[in-house]
């Protein structure tokens, strides 16, 4: 049932004010959410004082206002008045039918004959005639009730596929015909040979036979297209019953009212003797855009209003199709034909007949609305905006007022369709994605404002020299697993090298079976003096966290700082005289220094990985230290040995136990510090294989993390500031997208399954909500051009390169991210050093979700092509973004097939410059 009540007083306001009202209803909402989120911490009267010092600063005062002039400015551009000829008096006619609201003649939800003869009453006043379609027992009634108010009925049979029907419709036709006098025409048939119901010898038949019974003009009714293919209909009729509908052609508005003139005349040409009825002409208010044809209230207005002028000028006979919107025809016709109407489904006008036309006449409120939105948001970016420079104030301000306005816009045109229980939840969903859609956006801009436009960095770090005397002591700890031999030689021998006075190294092998493998590593711990010690146990647990605990509780007690490295690094020699000296102050917990990688020239498959490992390091990080909230990330890290035991040591519950102590130490209220420069190499996955593997954990181990400090990043009480709460949530942003666009996908393609299984009911998606995954996609590509390019200072090649890496990943974190949500016991992976390179069938078999997903999506995308066509631009594109959708599959499929080539040169994908800032 629609949500709509029945019974309305007769003081309601139009049409377009009612769906505003529900806009309204929204944006309240809307606002009352968005300010409870700025409400939600409970801040004090003086965080408030100082908030509100951060955001209504005069800069940033300035930047909003003059983004939200603009935008106002926007809305009233776009709904300049519009003059157009005013609607007559009275018009020659109107198509009707009597369903309302609550109707359904497919599930026999009937109107009374006291709201049809209402409806002919009102018509009454404007028209001397209504046609009709059909002798059902529900439009037999419509002559007599309209003689009553001096209308004419032009009176139709509906003939389609079911014989026995058609007689029994010709048979009620002709006795209504001759039983009422305001019968002034007969319509035997309405578009039955365009939909193939009935051959034309079946239709000369009827024709005849109902020429034969009745001295009143007979005719059927096609588009115009259909006379001139079988001009021998025109034989058999009293005149041409001609639909004229340019929308469904595709044809813009602007030229509509000709098109029709030329049709005309081509059959006035065609048909000399043959007077012409234009039986249904008119415009809808919704629905999808075919080509050049839109479907809006406006152009609807504007069409309607230069027909019915043109029509008096050329002596026109015709019938405005229709009288009321019919929401029950969303099952025959699709969306679009519910809206049809010149009056909406409640007997409201839906548009202005002698005012100028507007296409929002109330525009300023949804401009005002946005504004309002808007500004809320803003002043959310910009807190603690104070290095950004006005011109990354600016393009904030614009991507959020933008933001906002396509949110109410959206909503607002979502608002004007009849809304069901159905299209309701529908709306829900949508509306949901849009909001995370925008929520990505804003903070991808965010990041992209901070790295271009900042004054300066807060953060940098100051050398420190101290004399040899006075360096803290060092634990360096080396968890390793079934390593190559030769590589964790060649780590300890680096680490002998470290121009370092006082430190230590603590190998700690976890779980190697084959002592073939650690025992080699023991005795060369050996020879390297007393520094160094070797530990190895076959069933300790934790994985990783459990072999660093281990290393910690076998740590001398003189140490001060921890180091942590992985097995394959080799680290500079001033990695610890450079960056130890920063714990003199006793607010910092850790220092962080940049992965890096050796073997980034090795091949193709391996430079790519680079480039795309690359943005974390030059673009994340970066931003991230000037909020304190870096994300800790294992190797080439100093910790604090105090803050560490503080927080209870590394979390062996989580496979990612490095940032997880990262966020422990910053809510006990320490400082993290990231300096921009390499200060150890090691080596990328060999194979695609780990590498998924690798991007698998970090994202389940993110989503472990947000669980389990949720509390501690949407709460306050705790030392986390908001930039740090903002950092860990919208830095794991992008990966729960991938699981909401993978969620998309599988909608996607059950959605377009279901246009072409029932295309007159399933229509392509909103192009408002079909453009949002375009949208997005476009933003982040051209985001990642723009920074590589000129951060990262990369080439065309190796950007190219790193954006086909990251989308290859794509898939891989969208599962991690929902078993993460789903589950919380997923073991440990360890990324395998110097692995063997798979053979090219087993890394595509490996993929083969992937090219599951890719398959369907290209093939939903080419069967839908073919079969329903691209006449709208809702379909258009929707087969862009079904194609759009199945690239990061592709992407996958080919970084798969890279991968088993070894020998492919680097350069082929663009050397990367090396991570030494």
């Amino acid at each position: 049932m629609h949500l709509r009540c029945r019974e309305r007083s007769r003081n309601v306001g139009s049409y377009r004010d009612r769906k505003l009202d529900q806009t309204i209803v929204f944006a309240t909402l809307a606002i009352s959410a968005i300010y409870r989120t700025i409400e939600w911490n409970n801040w004090s009267v003086k965080s408030h004082a100082m908030l509100k010092k951060k955001i209504f600063n005069k800069a940033n005062l300035l930047v909003g206002i003059s983004i939200a002039i603009l935008n106002i400015s926007f809305w009233a551009y776009i709904n300049r008045p519009e003059m157009e000829p005013p609607w007559p008096d009275n018009v020659q006619g109107f198509s009707y039918a009597p369903m309302r609201a609550d109707d359904n003649p497919f599930e026999g939800e009937l109107p009374t004959d006291l709201e049809i003869e209402s409806d002919l009453k009102k018509l009454s006043s404007m028209a001397h005639a209504v046609r009709t379609y059909a002798m059902d027992p529900l439009h037999k009634n419509v002559p007599k009730l309209a003689k009553k108010y001096g209308l004419n009925v032009t009176l139709g049979a509906w003939i389609d596929s079911r014989r026995d029907n058609n007689e029994l419709e010709i048979d009620e036709l002709v006795q209504a015909a001759e039983a009422n006098k305001n019968v002034v025409r007969l319509v035997v048939g309405n578009e039955a040979i365009l939909r193939g119901n009935v051959t034309i010898e079946e239709m000369i038949s009827y024709l005849d036979r109902v020429r034969s019974q009745t001295k009143k003009p007979v005719s059927t009714a096609e588009p115009w297209h259909v006379w001139l293919k079988h001009p021998e209909l025109a034989d058999h009729v009293d005149y041409l019953g001609v639909h004229m509908l340019p929308y469904w052609e595709g044809v813009h508005v602007d030229v509509a009212i000709d098109y029709i003139a030329n049709r005309m005349d081509e059959l006035k040409s065609r048909f000399p003797e043959k007077p012409i009825v234009i039986a249904e002409v008119g415009w809808p208010s919704e629905g999808r855009t075919r080509e050049a044809s839109v479907a809006s209230l406006s152009n609807e207005a504007t069409f309607l209003r230069r027909f019915l002028k043109r029509a008096k000028d050329e002596g026109y006979i015709y019938y405005i199709m229709e009288a009321f919107d019919q929401p029950w025809k969303k099952n025959t016709e699709g969306a679009v034909g519910a809206y049809w109407g010149v009056y909406d489904v409640y007997r409201e006008p839906k548009f202005a007949f002698k005012e100028p036309i507007v296409s929002i006449p109330n525009w300023h409120i949804l401009a005002a609305t946005s504004v309002i939105i808007g500004i809320i948001v803003l002043s959310i970016v910009l807190i603690d905006s104070r290095t950004l420079k006005k011109r990354g104030k600016s393009f904030l301000a614009i991507i959020v007022y933008a933001a906002t306005t396509v949110v109410v816009w959206n909503v607002y045109n979502y608002t004007l369709q009849y809304l069901t229980l159905g299209s309701i939840l529908v709306g829900i969903l949508m509306f949901t994605g849009m909001i995370g859609v925008v929520v990505i956006i804003l903070s991808e801009a965010h990041e992209w404002a901070e790295l271009l436009w900042m004054n300066e960095q807060k953060r940098l770090l100051k050398r420190i020299d101290m004399p040899d005397d006075q360096f803290p002591m060092v634990s360096i700890h080396v968890p390793a697993y079934n390593e190559p031999v030769e590589m964790m030689k060649g780590t300890l021998d680096a680490l002998a090298r470290l121009n370092y006075p006082n430190f230590e190294v603590i190998v700690m092998d976890n779980n190697t079976k084959d002592s073939a493998i650690w025992q080699p590593v023991r005795d060369y711990c050996k020879e390297l003096g007393d520094r160094f010690r070797f530990y190895h146990e076959d069933t300790l647990g934790g994985f990783k966290a459990g072999a660093l605990n281990y290393a910690l509780r076998k740590t001398d007690p003189r140490v001060e700082v921890i180091g942590v490295i992985d097995s394959d690094y080799v680290v500079s020699p001033n990695w610890l005289r450079d960056l130890v000296p920063q714990f003199t102050d006793k607010k910092v917990a850790i220092m962080q220094s940049p992965q890096d990688y050796s073997d980034d020239g090795e091949n193709a498959f391996k430079a790519m990985c680079y480039s795309e490992y690359r943005g974390f390091f030059f673009i994340g990080m970066i931003t991230r230290n000037e909020r304190n909230a870096i994300i800790q990330h294992g190797t080439m890290t100093l910790i604090r040995k105090t803050a560490l035991s503080e927080v209870g040591g590394w979390a062996e519950w989580c496979i990612t136990e490095d940032a997880e102590l990262g966020l422990k130490i910053f809510e006990h209220g320490y400082e993290a510090h990231y300096v921009p420069k390499c200060y150890g190499k090691g080596v990328m996955p060999d194979t695609f294989t780990d590498y998924k593997k690798q991007r698998f954990r970090w994202a389940y181990g993110s989503i472990q993390i947000l669980k389990k400090h949720a509390s501690a990043l949407l709460k306050s009480g705790n030392s986390l500031s908001l930039g740090q709460k903002y950092h860990f949530i919208a830095g794991w942003m992008p990966w729960i997208a991938d699981a909401a666009n993978m969620i998309f996908n599988c909608t996607a393609i059950l959605w377009t399954i279901a246009m072409l299984l029932a295309p007159r009911k399933i229509d392509a998606p909103m192009v408002e909500f079909a453009l949002l995954p375009l949208i997005l996609f476009s933003f982040k590509l051209g985001k990642m051009i723009y920074i590589y390019r000129f951060r990262a200072y990369a080439s065309g090649l190796s950007i190219f390169g790193a954006a086909l890496a990251g989308l290859a990943l794509s898939h891989t974190i969208a599962c991690a991210v929902i078993q993460g949500v789903a589950t919380s016991n997923k073991p440990f992976f360890r990324t395998p050093k110097k692995a063997n390179v798979h053979a090219m069938l087993r890394a595509i078999l490996e993929s083969r979700e992937e090219i599951l997903f890719a398959a369907s999506l290209l093939l939903c995308a080419h069967v839908l092509s073919n079969v329903q066509g691209m006449m709208t631009l809702d379909m258009h594109l929707w087969i862009i973004v079904l194609v759009i959708q199945s690239i990061p599959y592709l992407a996958t499929i080919l970084i798969a097939v890279i991968s088993t080539m070894p020998k492919l040169p680097a350069k082929y994908v663009g050397i990367t410059p090396s991570m030494h800032f």
